[in-house]
């Protein structure tokens, strides 16, 4: 019996063409959460960007691939980076000229880089981020996790300049910057499931990108939406039809959820 879903935003949840949520998908979360079902937000974006997930009852929220866990107020998790580390990661990215963006409880970026076409269509490609973050005022709050602008032949002289740091690429143009190896989804989940007393065998996941298939792997049911890769595809349990064909409405009918 499935008692919790977990669920990516973009290309999940929202359409991989336009971004949009679609009346169906809407409809399938309302009637899941009608019948008791946790309905889990699991994401790379950072928590101010789930606003409107929040107002439809999806109060509990893995943001930053894990990095910050809320169940409403409460915070189950965060892993707060330490603050040496952002400046001196942040001093070698301005001598450098990358861009980074910073993930608190909202986002913003470490310069103005409007001008820079890789990074504003990396944002509009991996958050959705039409317009242009403010710039952090202050590195003297907590930051859960940076993302790194920079190519992977570019981002080789932070590998060399910051060795203890874990480098996650999930763009061909960002990677997470983390300290702790554990962060990601399928261990968030897991401290979700904690919390919650639920097993991961009552848990049911959706997701379209490789950042979710440790999540997939994790649960008793992974789900990939058909605009997923090949490789998300393989380790789930079931392939459903892609976000903007209503996937997520379509597999839970197939497994009488709703």
């Amino acid at each position: 019996m499935i008692k919790i879903v977990f669920m990516d935003i973009d290309g999940t949840l929202l359409s991989e063409v336009d971004r949009t949520l679609s009346p169906n998908t809407e409809r399938a979360i309302k009637e899941l959460l009608r019948r008791g079902i946790q309905v889990v937000l699991v994401t790379g974006r950072p928590y101010s960007l789930c606003e409107e997930f929040r107002r439809m009852g999806m109060d509990t929220i893995i943001s930053a691939n894990g990095a910050l866990i809320k169940s409403g107020e409460q915070v189950i998790h965060k892993s707060v980076l330490s603050p040496d580390m952002v400046r001196t990661f942040s001093e070698f990215a301005q001598e450098n000229g990358h861009g980074i963006s910073y993930f608190t409880e909202s986002f913003a970026m470490n310069g103005k880089y409007e001008t820079n076409k890789r990074i504003t269509n990396a944002l509009q490609d991996t958050l959705g981020i039409m317009d242009y973050p403010e710039t952090l005022p202050s590195l003297e709050r907590e930051i859960y996790c940076l993302c790194l602008y920079a190519d992977q032949a570019e981002a080789e002289i932070y590998h060399k300049q910051f060795p203890s740091l874990n480098f996650v690429r999930f763009h061909e143009y960002v990677s997470n910057v983390l300290e702790e190896n554990v962060v990601s989804k399928s261990s968030a989940a897991e401290k979700v499931l904690t919390f919650l007393n639920i097993s991961r065998e009552e848990a049911m996941a959706f997701g379209d990108g490789e950042n979710d298939i440790d999540l997939l792997e994790y649960v008793g049911l992974g789900v990939a939406m058909g605009n997923g890769g090949e490789h998300i595809k393989l380790s789930a349990d079931y392939v459903t039809r892609k976000a903007s064909e209503d996937g997520i409405a379509h597999a839970l009918k197939a497994f009488k959820l709703i």
